[in-house]
């Protein structure tokens, strides 16, 4: 398992019928290594900080088998960050990973907290306004995580994933679910395990209601 592409960028404007305002969803490859603090990587813009970014949500992996598969569905090739990913990555063994799981790089070490969720600016992105359907659809979300160690990343980087020792839900499970009206026993199960912040306040709330 390993790094293909080291993506971040900057903050841009998108005009369309499905979202239009500031982005930092336009991610282009970097060649020389970025460091990497709580809030993730250095200089990447992050425009919406009520639904994006974040230390739960601080970087943003998506699996090159995954775009792949996407490549082929489209009809054209998807080059690393499309989907605004920071860290296109290889060899991951599946579209979801068990939530607390870490990933364990040369200078860096990442814990699993969350899905992607699609939204209006995917969908405009894209320049589909019924992407966020099929993204939902594909079950092919990327990975959301916080990061336990700083340092920095680059291109070509090991990665070595750690299990998690506990309840054993995965992003995919999370994906699935966010899409559902949940009963008590299924928020208390997510609730068990280091989710991201977002998705914990709002299963708490509801337990609380």
């Amino acid at each position: 398992m390993n790094v293909v592409s080291v993506n971040r960028g900057s903050k841009r404007r998108l005009e369309g019928r499905s979202f239009k305002g500031p982005t930092g969803i336009f991610k282009e490859p970097v060649t020389e290594p970025v460091a990497v603090s709580e809030l993730g990587l250095e200089a990447d813009a992050v425009c919406n900080r009520r639904h994006h970014g974040g230390p739960d949500q601080a970087v943003y992996l998506y699996r090159e088998e995954d775009y792949v598969w996407w490549s082929d569905q489209l009809g054209r090739e998807l080059a690393p960050g499309t989907f605004g990913d920071n860290l296109t990555v290889r060899g991951l063994p599946d579209p979801g990973l068990v939530i607390g799981s870490r990933l364990r790089l040369p200078d860096l070490l990442l814990e699993v907290t969350a899905p992607r969720i699609p939204c209006n600016t995917l969908a405009q992105r894209m320049d589909d306004p019924t992407f966020a359907k099929a993204f939902v659809r594909a079950e092919r979300p990327g990975v959301y995580v916080r990061v336990i160690e700083t340092g920095s990343v680059r291109a070509g980087d090991a990665i070595a994933l750690e299990p998690y020792v506990g309840e054993q839900v995965t992003t995919v499970d999370l994906f699935r679910d966010s899409h559902r009206k949940l009963d008590a026993e299924a928020m208390r199960r997510y609730l068990a395990v280091p989710i991201d912040i977002r998705t914990r306040s709002k299963f708490e709330a509801a337990l609380d209601r």
